[in-house]
């Protein structure tokens, strides 16, 4: 017999996943027709070279949250479940409560680090003199508006459809915020700030939902009982260490190559690789979603269910994530020209060349997009880090060869190390869910 006992079979897993995954596209398909608008107001407004300093100081606030910012949801989520699952309400609080604090003091952290890379290095940037302070504080409010924490509380109780009403924040603020710029006056300077109020708002908003589902974990008492949440959760350090430097190494993978073109190439190109960039993200916002509800569904299973269960899950979320992946590649190749032309105009229709590899890679992130919950939940976080590791070291060579052919030759750089991250990373949760039924076999012929 197993050790787990099942879930009441109210809802298959794939059924979770796809109901959670609908509720965010739901939402995120309203936040993609604003971004679309805001995003075209910005690039028509701006034009190119100040759209390309707005996307360098965008792209260096991004790089520094993901050297700083722990990704502290991930550990709410993989060790919440068992909580949740067994209501223990206390036990949940104080490992969220621990997780905000992490965040606080990633936020701290981070604020150095855009003191020294903002004044110590945007010149490196070609970043104009004028957006030098305001670089740095648009960085320090991005830094202190991050909702990890709360995002996991969310994610972990299974409750996708709250996130939706307060992620729409977002999208809806910053068009409204476009129109009224564009009408009063557009500038860098007025767009980042509203960016950063925006956020601010999301990130309040966030805290509250997290208060009203969980009141018994959520408050503030369980924030002076850290040390006792550490003991409660077994392994949680090195879980929060190798998922930190995981999901650094995918963040930089996705924002370094924007900081590379405007340093080696010039804060047009950036630009141009930034819009390009958005929209491959856009076309395969999928990934995000289904990562979100594949990752709260798999703990849920790992936690509560056999290896067979769990095989069974990701193989059928890989089937329609490799289906929705090539739809992207499709989608890229036939009107990303065209897509990039009615956004930013005549000057961003040469992004296409950049558009297809960065659809490539981004298909490849849709694809893989079970492989690093099943790592995780399984206590082999380890082996995700080192795919990873793989995956940049494989990037970072193509780009040493392909950096002279500009923008584009950076473009299939990434497309490369994502192709290595989905190979690699797939390869080992293929591995780790063979041994895993091995396990349960034998342990029940022992039994």
């Amino acid at each position: 017999m197993s050790a787990k006992p099942n879930r009441p079979k109210t809802e298959s897993s794939l059924g979770r996943i796809l109901r959670n995954t609908a509720w965010l596209l739901g939402g995120k398909g309203f936040g993609a027709v604003c971004s679309i608008a805001y995003l075209a107001i910005l690039t028509r407004t701006l034009g190119l070279k100040d759209f390309g300093h707005f996307s360098l100081i965008f792209g260096t606030a991004q790089a520094i949250i993901a050297l700083t910012g722990f990704q502290t949801w991930r550990v709410v989520v993989r060790y919440g479940s068992a909580h949740v699952h067994e209501k223990e309400w206390g036990r949940f609080g104080r490992l969220a409560m621990l997780s905000g604090g992490l965040d606080a003091i990633g936020a701290v952290l981070g604020t150095v680090v855009a003191a020294v890379a903002i004044f110590g290095f945007g010149h490196m940037l070609e970043l104009n003199q004028a957006y030098v302070n305001v670089a740095f504080w648009f960085c320090c409010a991005s830094l202190w508006a991050l909702v990890s924490a709360p995002t996991g509380v969310v994610r972990a109780l299974n409750r996708f459809d709250a996130a939706v009403y307060v992620e729409a924040v977002v999208p809806t603020g910053r068009l409204l915020a476009a129109l009224v710029i564009w009408f009063t006056g557009p500038s860098v300077a007025r767009f980042l700030f509203a960016w950063a109020a925006i956020d601010i708002v999301e990130a309040a908003l966030y805290w509250i939902v997290a208060r009203r589902l969980c009141p018994e974990g959520i408050r503030l008492s369980n924030f002076c009982r850290l040390g006792t949440a550490l003991r409660e959760n077994e392994g949680l350090a090195h879980f929060f260490l190798v998922s930190y430097f995981g999901s650094s190494i995918d963040a930089l993978m996705k924002n370094g190559p924007l900081l590379i073109v405007g340093g080696w190439v010039s804060t047009s190109a950036a630009g141009l690789y930034r819009l390009a960039s958005q929209l491959s993200q856009a076309m395969s916002k999928l990934s995000t979603l289904l990562t979100r509800s594949v990752y709260a569904e798999v703990a849920h299973v790992s936690a509560s269910s056999e290896a067979s269960e769990l095989r069974k899950l990701v193989g059928q979320t890989s089937k329609i994530a490799g289906g929705a992946a090539l739809v992207v590649v499709l989608l890229a190749l036939v009107a990303g020209k065209y897509l990039l032309q009615l956004i930013g105009g005549d000057d961003f229709e040469q992004g296409a060349a950049i558009l297809v590899p960065l659809a490539i890679g981004a298909s490849f992130d849709l694809a893989s997009v079970s492989f690093e919950p099943v790592l995780h939940s399984t206590g082999r976080a380890n082996l995700s880090l080192f795919a990873r590791v793989v995956a940049l070291i494989a990037m970072g060579i193509s780009l040493i060869f392909l950096i002279g052919f500009g923008s584009t030759g950076v473009a299939w750089g990434v497309a490369i190390g994502g192709a290595c991250s989905y190979l690699f990373m797939g390869g080992l949760a293929l591995r780790t869910l063979r041994r895993l039924e091995r396990e349960e076999k034998a342990a029940a012929a022992a039994s």
